[in-house]
């Protein structure tokens, strides 16, 4: 069994509504995290018996447990939304490891909840899948990021654009607490809720933090870490609202994400983002907006208003050389070389040449340190010169191989997945969780999970799953 402490639950009553998952008709187990069992000190053999996968469906509430729904506003592509919340998931609570660090548990597509706004609270099992592996990469490479605990399919049909066959995915989090739980205190002017959300957040994620200002700080620099990695992996979020932009700096909400294959700084996938809003060359920027919006909601805790607008607005815009910084040092780290100010121009310029000719991103920078990456251009004189001009800083084989990886969740191999995975067959998805978990070892086995889709493969749009 799991012994829960629950500290977001001994908040006030209006941070979050009691509700429990809904059961399902016939769980089944799809997929188990030993590894991240193991890191929560959880007993592998229980969460697999009856009484744990009755847990992971919803169907068992444990001992201990204290189900809600967390309350939370956002900006939804531009447009504030005062009430948003868990419409699709319950924290069932959290969990202290061996080591001390406290964790969430949480069962996404559990039933509906008072925020489900219509919506029927369920998930379907293809972005369950997609969502368990790609998160499960992120954290492979070092990415802060939810993680997934398992996947349990539950027997009924989830409607969308046809019926398909439902899951829940157990997400593990160091918190759920989000830009948008924030702007749910501010826009009602809960102040009194408002200090109570930063005092829990400070001891939970930055005890270094003395107040407010310092919290904001503190989440602007985890920011610009956490984004400079996604752009180094070629990772595009897709739809980063507010309300999923979470204040512990762990990548949050695999809906519509995707990775590119072809370079191009404008790629976009997500359905919904008809105007680029949330573009791979454009994720740097939403950051700064979203960081604006909670420095919005905490100016009222920081004492004199013109004071605190401008110790706020300093603060956010310190996210700009934050994150050239870390991006210098991740695409430096990318190129093998350990000077940064060196590595930026290069960077650039390689940028551009793959961007005129669409050069596959993630077969560029794996290519660097065995010589193949000459083969993924068409144009290779400018590929050369820019060759020539690397090679003469002595770029470090062993740092490249550590900070490119091999193979990505690559669009149409999750696709495949869950394709043969509707079909009662998971060899594709156990496959690609295993490649993509060991995105940097070299294993023939697995050379055709690294090659970039041939044009019939090419996915031109992701979908939220909702």
């Amino acid at each position: 069994m799991i012994h829960f402490d629950n500290s977001y639950a001994r908040l006030p009553q209006g941070f979050y509504a009691r509700v429990a998952p809904t059961p399902v008709a016939q769980p089944r187990l799809l997929a188990l995290n030993d590894a991240l069992a193991r890191r929560l000190g959880l007993d592998i053999d229980w969460l697999t018996g009856p009484d744990g996968v009755a847990m992971l469906a919803g169907n068992d509430i444990p001992q201990g447990a204290d189900p809600i729904a967390q309350a939370y506003a956002g900006h939804q592509f531009g447009g504030f939304v005062p009430q948003l919340g868990d419409g699709r998931a319950v924290l069932l609570g959290e969990v202290v490891a061996p080591d001390g660090a406290r964790f969430d548990i949480q069962l996404k597509g559990s039933g509906p909840t008072p925020f489900s706004r219509r919506g029927d609270g369920r998930a379907w099992m293809g972005p369950v899948l997609r969502e368990y592996v790609v998160s499960e990469f992120m954290n492979a490479m070092g990415v802060p990021t939810t993680r997934a605990l398992a996947a349990v399919a539950t027997g009924e049909t989830v409607w969308r654009e046809s019926g398909l066959p439902g899951a829940v995915l157990t997400r593990v989090a160091a918190s759920h607490i989000r830009v948008g739980t924030f702007q749910y205190f501010a826009v009602r002017g809960q102040e009194e809720a408002l200090a109570a959300l930063t005092d829990h957040v400070v001891a939970r994620h930055y005890p270094t933090a003395n107040g407010p200002l310092s919290l904001l700080d503190h989440v602007v620099a985890r920011q610009a870490e956490t984004i400079a990695h996604w752009m180094a992996l070629g990772f595009i979020h897709g739809v980063m609202n507010t309300d999923n932009m979470a204040v512990s700096g762990e990548t949050i909400d695999y809906g519509p994400c995707a990775f590119m294959d072809a370079y191009h700084p404008d790629t976009v996938f997500s359905s919904i983002d008809r105007g680029g809003r949330y573009a791979w060359a454009q994720q740097p920027q939403i950051a700064v907006w979203n960081l604006a919006q909670l420095a919005t909601c905490l100016i009222p805790l920081m004492g004199d208003r013109d004071a605190a607008v401008e110790a706020a607005t300093k603060s956010v815009h310190s996210f700009a050389p934050l994150y050239q910084a870390a991006w210098r040092r991740r695409f430096g780290e990318k190129l093998g070389l350990t000077d940064a100010e060196k590595a930026q121009p290069l960077a650039e310029r390689l940028l551009t040449i793959m961007a005129q000719q669409r050069a596959d991103f993630t077969r560029v920078f794996a290519g660097l340190s065995d010589g193949t990456a000459r083969d993924e251009f068409v144009d290779r004189d400018a590929f050369d010169d820019w060759h020539r001009d690397w090679q003469a800083l002595s770029p470090d084989a062993d740092l490249m191989r550590h900070a490119n990886p091999l193979r990505i969740p690559r669009n149409h191999r999750i696709e495949d997945a869950i394709a043969a995975a509707l079909a009662d067959d998971l060899s594709p998805f156990r496959r690609l969780f295993d490649a993509v978990t060991h995105p940097r070892d070299r294993r023939e086995d697995w050379n055709d999970l690294a090659a970039p889709p041939r044009s019939d493969q090419i996915v031109h749009q992701t979908f939220c799953g909702t």
